[in-house]
This record gives C-alpha cells, structure tokens and sequence, in this order.
C-alpha cells in the first residue's frame, strides 16, 4: 500500500476538525450529552486533539455502563484516525455495540479499513451506508474514501470522478482534494488513461494536472516537441491549479528562455475610498479588448485590487509575474501603491506603465514607465502658449496655500524663466478663501489697506478737483492660476471687480467644468487652460474613442476611462508585433515608443520613462471650451 495513501487518510480526517460533529440526527436528540463527554468533544473540534483524548479516555474509565460510551469511541477513533494510528482506531470502533451503529460510525470504520489494505471490506461498507443520513462534512469524506477505495483497486478514473465531485462540494478549498489527484495521475494512471484523463476534466484543475503529467512523461523520453506543446497548453490557461509552477519550470526548461504569456497584469483600486476611479480606469482598458480595431485576442488582461495599500500592490505584483507570467504591469494610481509596486517589478524584471502622479516613479529603474498628465507637462504646454504663441514675457501668479499649488507654481516660475521670461508678481491665498480683495491689490501695487475711492473724505471747500491720473499699466501681461474649478469661480469676477480687466488667464485641467463656465463664463473670455482629455476635440481618436465608449456605456467618458483605453490599446499595439516575445522585448519598445496617438492625445516615452504629451489646449470662447491647437 503507498505510503500516500495514509497521508492522504490522515488529511480526510483533519479537514474536518472544527466542524460540527458529524452525528446523526438520533444522537443528537436526547439525551443530552453528559459535560464530560461534552467537554471532550468540544475539544476535538477545536483541535486540541491531545487534551479531547485525555478527556473521553477518562469518561469511557468512569462511566462503563453510559449509553453515551458509543459517541465517546466515535471520537477517539477519530482522533486516532487523524494521527495515522487506524489499528487503535478500529479497536475503539469494534467496541460500539450493533445497535449503536450509524452512518457517521461506519464511515469512519471504512476509512480505516481502507487505510490498512482492507479495500473490499471497506469499499462495501462505504457502498451500504445511508448516504442521505451524513452531514455535509461527512459526505465529502466519503466521496475521498471511496475514491481510495477505487485508487486501491486500480480503478484511477473513477476515482478521479469522485474526487471532481468532491471538490464539486468543497470548491472554495480544494487543495487536499487535488493533491490525491495528483497522486494517481502521477503514479497510477497509464498514458492511454491520462490522455482520457486530460480530455474528460479539461477546463478543471484536474485535466490541467493531467496535461502536465503527459508533459513530463514526453519530456521523459526526449519527445521534447510534445513536451513542449503540452506546457504550453497548461501555462497559457488561466484554469488555475497547484503545480502550475512546475509546468513554467519544464518549460523553461524545454525552451531556454524565462516564461511569460501574452497578457497583461492591471492593479487597480477596485474596492474601497479609490474605488470608482480605479473602476473608471477599468472599463476604459476593457473597451480597448473590444475595439473592433483590436487585432490582440489571444492578449488576455487579468485585473487584481490593490486596494489603494503598498504591501497588496507589491503582491499583486509577485503573483501576476511568478503565476500569471505576465509580460507586463499597468497601474496602480496612486502615490505609495504605485510606488511598491515599482519597486516590486524593477526587481522582477517586469515592464510596469504607472497612472499615477507620484513624482520620481520612473527614476526607480529602467522597467519603470509612467504614463500620467503631470503638472510639469500642463505647465509647460501652458507657458509655451503662452510665449510663443501670444507672444507674454512676464506673468503673476495667484496660488492657493496647497502643496499642489505651490509645487504648480514653482514649475511655472521655473518654465517662464528657463524661456527667458518673467514672473513679477506673485500672491498666495488661503485654500479655503472666498474673498481675494488683499490678494488682488497686491497683484496691482496698491495698498490693500487703503480705503476704497467711496470712503475717502469729500473734498473741502473751495478746493479744486484734481485731474484723475490713469492707473499706472500693470507689470504682467497674463495670470496664472492653479486652483480648481470652484475656486476660479469667485477669482474671476473679483479680478474684474477690483480693477483687473481684459487680463488674459492661464489655468490648469481642474478648470474643465461646464459649472465653472455657467457661473462665472463671461469673466473668463479668452482665458487658456489645458487637459488630458477632452470630448469636444476635433482629433478622429478622440471622436472614435468617445462614440464606441457611448454606444458600449450610454454615457460619456472622463479622462480616466480614456487614460485607460489609451494604456491598454498602446500596450496591446506593442504585442501585435512578432519581435515582441520577452519583458525585455517589451520594455524595450516601450522606451522607443514615439508619438502614439490616443484619445488623451500623442504619448512619447523619455530616456527615464515619463510620457511625454501633447496636451490639448482649450480657451473660453463665447462661454464655451474650444481647443485651439
């Protein structure tokens, strides 16, 4: 008898300790079980095994003559069962009287019957019992045993067929189950039943199990091309099982080269506070596998949650390389998952393309790619605008007191002067301020604590009127504002209210709000922003994205589902390519990637893998956004 055999006999029994005791409905009635023998079995279930067999060791010596004596065998027959000892454990199930037997009794007598080569006799008491009689738990025991029975007597499939029914009753934990699979494909079945084998479980862990063991029977004998077309059947599904690891190690082997298949592993935030964004991004990278212009169907995208957290994104990252073998990375989008699951991928070896804002991502290392509208990128285009095509050389700038606007801010003062320009003016506010008169003054020379013209004294008598003098031209010819949309809203009409008129205004994408330009639109003719994204744009992508996202969802989309659409048809265009069969191959094209174009306009990749953009240009023209490059 094979040493598995007991083991496996062993686990039956263990995997189900802790659940309810498997007692017919008779012994369960009346009369309730005496504390001790209560005690005993309470402790069993619990698995402290050694204290439940000092326990009902103790009841059977102090009350020989209890009706309840056959409920305290069935227990320490158990417990001796699960160690292995099943001579013991017959002969505490040899002392239960004829007319105390139940389901749950013969069962286990079975079990061990089986476990000590005693197959017929215990394959024809499993086949008499009362099958509806057994607990849940108790079923699945009997389906492994009687597939043992069956292994015993060399009947490998039909054990396998109850051992898929089993795991039929057990899916959410299967691994026991398929492990005594895994023994008979290995060592019992000839190579005419393991075909059938892989035939009648494909689409199973099973049938995957039994492909790899061709596998390594081929490889065996030095058939290495059917060795190597049976992996490579078992690693390109995405049917998970146990040995998936040994069928990626055979074919490594039998190839040369590092294991990958042609699909993409996306973590998004899929649950919790970043769940709709993530969610967002998703739809848009799924619209991309159903472009009609998709020529990658054989590219498969396997989406796992970071839940917004560093460690659940590092291991997202570990798992998607090391058992999905995927050839690369898209996301996270926020700052510390992305940041792990960088740092996990550059370890790896695996091209990652980031969504995130995190400054610095794509300095971790060269597998690193980020693909994300920056604030760098929105100043630049801003003040390249600005300069060249408006022709401004100086500017004031009007920031909240945030870190976004003081870094937005430092970039901008950074870009006009590296062009030759300047910033004369520069005035913060509070981030959670409503009036900006101070600020405003400020911005125009003035005394904000002067009073205003309707406060002065009224001239005295016999004074002349003096002449009003024009107000002095102001020092800057635009103002830049990196605020949001709600607070534009209040800065533009105090801007006009406060002297500052037919000021051209420079703003960032958190300006694109149709209610920014229902509530404050007219002060805002001319002004210029950029975006990432914007459904008016006259570019066909953009147009063929927006209307195949309409026809699929009935809605509009946002910059997120666009920036996922454009990540996933940019990485799914790479694997069209048959140069492209490696990481390496894949982070290299990567790099050379130029001037892509998206629904989020036209991506390059620099030497240290930030994407490069053409931002769209937008301006307020007669209360409405206009691109204008």
């Amino acid at each position: 008898m094979g040493r598995y055999f007991t083991i496996g006999l062993i686990w039956i029994s263990l995997l189900f300790t802790g659940l309810a005791p498997a007692l017919s409905a008779a012994e369960e009635a009346a009369p309730p079980l005496v504390p001790a023998l209560q005690r005993g079995i309470a402790q069993y279930h619990s698995g402290d095994s050694q204290e439940a067999l000092s326990v009902l060791r103790s009841f059977v010596i102090n009350n020989y003559d209890s009706t309840q004596l056959p409920i305290a065998y069935l227990y320490l027959a158990r417990i001796f069962q699960d160690s292995g000892n099943h001579e013991d454990a017959l002969l505490y199930l040899n002392r239960i009287p004829r007319h105390s037997l139940s389901s749950a009794t013969e069962l286990t007598r079975a079990i061990s019957l089986i476990a000590t080569g005693q197959s017929a006799a215990g394959m024809a008491l499993l086949q008499s019992l009362e099958r509806e009689t057994l607990q849940p738990a108790d079923q699945l025991r009997l389906l492994s045993a009687l597939a043992r029975g069956k292994s015993q007597q060399e009947l490998g499939l039909e054990a396998l067929s109850l051992i898929h029914r089993g795991i039929g009753l057990n899916a959410a934990d299967p691994g026991e189950l398929l492990e005594q699979a895994h023994h008979i494909l290995r060592d019992q079945l000839n190579d005419i039943d393991l075909a059938e084998a892989s035939f009648i479980f494909s689409g199973h862990a099973i049938g995957q199990d039994a492909l790899l063991q061709r596998a390594l029977r081929a490889a065996r004998i030095h058939d290495e091309t059917t060795a190597r077309e049976l992996t490579t059947q078992v690693v390109q599904s995405p049917i998970p099982f146990p040995y998936r690891q040994d069928a990626v190690h055979l074919w490594e082997s039998l190839t040369g080269s590092a294991w990958s298949r042609r699909a993409v592993g996306v973590i998004l935030p899929l649950s919790g506070r970043y769940a709709t964004f993530g969610n967002l991004v998703r739809r848009g990278m799924e619209l991309a596998l159903l472009d009609p212009q998709n020529e990658t169907e054989s590219v498969d995208f396997i989406f796992r949650d970071s839940f917004a957290e560093p460690d659940q994104s590092a291991m997202a990252v570990s798992e998607l390389v090391t058992e999905a073998g995927v050839l690369a990375i898209a996301g996270p989008l926020t700052g510390n998952a992305s940041t792990a699951a960088a740092e996990e991928a550059q370890r790896f070896g695996v091209p990652i393309v980031s969504m995130s804002p995190r400054a610095g991502l794509a300095h971790i290392g060269p597998q690193v790619f980020r693909n994300f509208m920056t604030s760098q990128l929105q100043v630049q285009a801003l003040v390249r605008y600005a300069m060249e095509e408006q022709g401004k050389t100086s500017f004031a700038v009007l920031y909240p007191e945030n870190k976004l606007g003081r870094s937005m801010t430092d970039l901008f003062i950074e870009e006009v002067e590296m062009r030759g320009g300047l910033v004369a003016a520069l005035q913060s506010y509070p981030e959670t301020a409503t009036d900006y008169r101070y600020q405003i003054k400020l911005l125009k020379g003035e005394d904000p604590n002067a009073p205003e013209e309707d406060d002065k004294p009224a001239p005295a008598e016999g004074e002349g009127e003096e002449e009003l003098s024009e107000e002095p031209p102001l020092p800057f010819e635009a103002i830049f504002i990196p605020d949001d949309a709600s607070r534009v809203a209040m800065i533009a009409p105090q801007l006009v209210f406060y002297g500052i008129e037919d000021m051209p205004l420079l703003g960032t994408n958190g300006w694109n709000s149709s209610e920014l330009l229902q509530s404050a639109g007219r002060y805002l003719e001319g002004a210029v922003i950029v975006d990432g994204f914007f459904t008016g744009s006259p570019y066909p992508q953009v147009q063929e994205f927006i209307q195949l996202y309409q026809q699929t969802y009935g809605e509009a989309p946002s910059f997120f589902e666009a920036q996922g659409y454009d990540i996933a048809r940019i990485l799914l265009s790479l694997l069209t390519r048959r140069d492209i069969t490696t990481r390496m191959d894949l982070q290299r094209a990567l790099s050379q990637l130029r001037s892509y174009s998206g629904a989020t306009g036209t991506t390059s990749f620099n030497p240290y893998g930030d994407a490069e953009k053409d931002l769209f240009l937008l301006q307020v023209q007669k209360g409405q956004f206009v691109q204008i490059n």
